[in-house]
């Protein structure tokens, strides 16, 4: 049976429940199956070698997750090639690609975890009864190993963007010395 932690999320108030392991600070990134926007099998291992930054958003037709995402999106092309930004929802891949062709966002990589929601199990974010990703952030070094997580308190709340963006320039700056 999946593990189950409560107390840590809420939306408009109201707790919710994530189900799965919680990923942490140094935890290896699990290697799970997502899908493109092209339903291309994509996994997580084929960004080896990249710094992360991970996005899980409940859904981009909703108005914080879409401004998450064009933050996201405005800022991958400042950070450079050794940086991989994914945002990652339960949201169809063909939605998704409906949704950053009308936004213009081409600089991150959508995934898709509606196909089983192992994402959403394996680093801890899946909300129960909802299936829906709980808005969270992880920063992963070149070799997988995770630098950062930020779960959002209030699904409803934008996430600490200068956190996660700044981390990455970092890990981007040890790399090259």
């Amino acid at each position: 049976m999946a593990q189950e932690r409560t107390g840590v999320v809420t939306m408009k108030g109201q707790g919710l429940t994530l189900t799965g392991q919680e990923l942490r600070k140094g935890d290896q990134l699990p290697d799970v199956e997502l899908l493109d926007t092209d339903l291309n099998t994509v996994r997580l291992a084929d960004f080896a070698g990249k710094v992360l930054i991970i996005a899980a958003v409940p859904s981009l037709d909703t108005s914080v997750c879409s401004m998450e995402a064009r933050r996201f999106n405005n800022e991958a092309d400042k950070l450079g090639n050794d940086v991989q930004v994914l945002v990652v929802s339960m949201d169809l891949p063909f939605a998704q690609k409906r949704w950053a062709e009308e936004a213009g966002v081409r600089a991150i990589k959508m995934l898709s975890d509606h196909r089983d929601a192992t994402f959403g199990r394996e680093f801890g974010i899946l909300l129960k009864g909802l299936r829906l990703l709980a808005r969270s952030v992880f920063v992963a070094d070149r070799s997988g190993k995770v630098q950062y997580v930020q779960i959002v308190p209030e699904v409803t709340d934008e996430p600490d963007y200068d956190t996660a963006l700044n981390l990455a320039r970092e890990l981007v700056q040890e790399m090259a010395a």
